[in-house]
């Protein structure tokens, strides 16, 4: 049984992908997470099944490694990505083989959503041989060259400038690629991703940013935190365009995905899309997060899901069968499960793996 969590193609777009939906104002509610626009383009039943699928996925794979963080098998910091599925999910449905996907440290979903393996995913997270950086990195710091991920990073708003550099040697190289860096509300603010919005747009570099405003940053409201809260706005006095977009609805998400990325991979430059989403769980395992509300939590659930919203399209829509929802549920729980005991049992790393991986070796011949 195939145990990758692969980045299956996506089926063919409907006809209505191309069509532009209206950006979300600030009038909409800067740093909430609304219902779907009223002209968001609808998906085929195939496009609403790879969806689910691969939202699903991350859904499941994250509540795991919860139990498994409560249970001491996983150290250190670990950040849950639990109800922003459709941000990178609807992002990877309009991306091509070839652009690149950097993150800051809320980054298992990315990785997911990329084609790596959960087997490798969840290796890293308990600190394995079997793991991505083979055991030594942890949560927020895996890779994958064949997968076109570059990162996980701790270091909040670094990777801004390092996915600005993935464009510019996309660029450089003229490959027709399109850098896709993720941030998030709280790292906006920070200074360097200014300093990357005007090079970005000074050389016309082939980035897209996406704000991932999930409306808390660390633990503290974005009104409280962000003079200027409709982030879409950030790179206006660079000349970025920006829109806002419902990022609790896959079918947003992937529509403005595709605009955003075409803009980019056309020799216009950058573009920000502030995704409007929203996390059930704490900044990280640690966090209690008692600056929000359980009825707040609670009504985001049950009124703006993203899985759920698929799924219920699925029903009403495409008629699909409880029967085969639930057998797309036992196969995501099996891949997740079988990852999980392989990082219970996998080996811890050698101690000679202190030593490796420090320096780049220069090339021989």
């Amino acid at each position: 049984m195939a145990v990758a969590a692969r980045k299956s193609k996506a089926p063919a777009q409907s006809k209505s992908a191309g069509k532009p939906a209206r950006a979300r104002s600030a009038k909409d509610g800067a740093g909430k997470a609304g219902p779907a626009l009223s002209n968001t383009p609808t998906f085929t039943k195939e496009e609403d099944l790879h969806a689910y699928r691969e939202m699903l996925l991350i859904r499941r794979f994250e509540e795991k490694a919860g139990q498994m963080y409560g249970m001491g098998l996983i150290g250190g910091f670990c950040h849950l990505y639990i109800g922003q599925e459709a941000v990178v999910i609807g992002m990877q449905m309009a991306s091509k083989d070839g652009d690149q996907v950097i993150t800051g440290y809320r980054d298992h979903g990315h990785m997911l959503a990329c084609g790596m393996e959960s087997r490798g995913v969840m290796a890293e997270l308990t600190g394995r041989r079997g793991g991505y950086s083979r055991g030594k990195g942890g949560s927020m710091h895996m890779f994958s060259r064949e997968k076109n991920f570059y990162g996980g990073h701790g270091i909040v708003g670094a990777q801004v400038s390092l996915g600005t550099g993935l464009a510019f040697a996309d660029w450089y190289r003229g490959d027709n690629t399109v850098s896709l860096t993720y941030f998030g509300d709280g790292a906006a603010n920070q200074g360097q991703v200014y300093e990357s919005f005007n090079m970005a747009q000074l050389w016309k570099l082939p980035v897209v940013f996406v704000i991932e405003n999930n409306r808390y940053a660390m633990g503290t409201a974005v009104n409280r935190a962000s003079a200027q809260t409709d982030f879409s706005r950030r790179g206006a006095s660079f000349g970025i365009p920006g829109e806002q977009v419902d990022g609790m609805d896959v079918r947003a998400v992937r529509d403005a995905a595709l605009r955003a990325i075409e803009h980019a991979r056309s020799g216009k430059g950058p573009y920000i899309l502030e995704m409007q989403t929203y996390r059930y769980r704490g900044h990280s395992m640690s966090d209690p997060a008692k600056y929000r509300s359980k009825d707040e939590v609670q009504r985001m659930r049950e009124e703006h899901d993203p899985i759920e919203q698929v799924r219920a399209r699925l029903v009403r829509e495409f008629k699909i069968g409880e029967d085969e929802l639930k057998a797309i549920d036992a196969k995501v729980r099996e891949i997740v499960n079988d990852a999980a005991e392989f990082a219970t049992h996998d080996p811890e790393p050698d101690p000679s793996e202190l030593f490796t991986d420090i320096l780049l070796e220069p090339a021989q011949g």
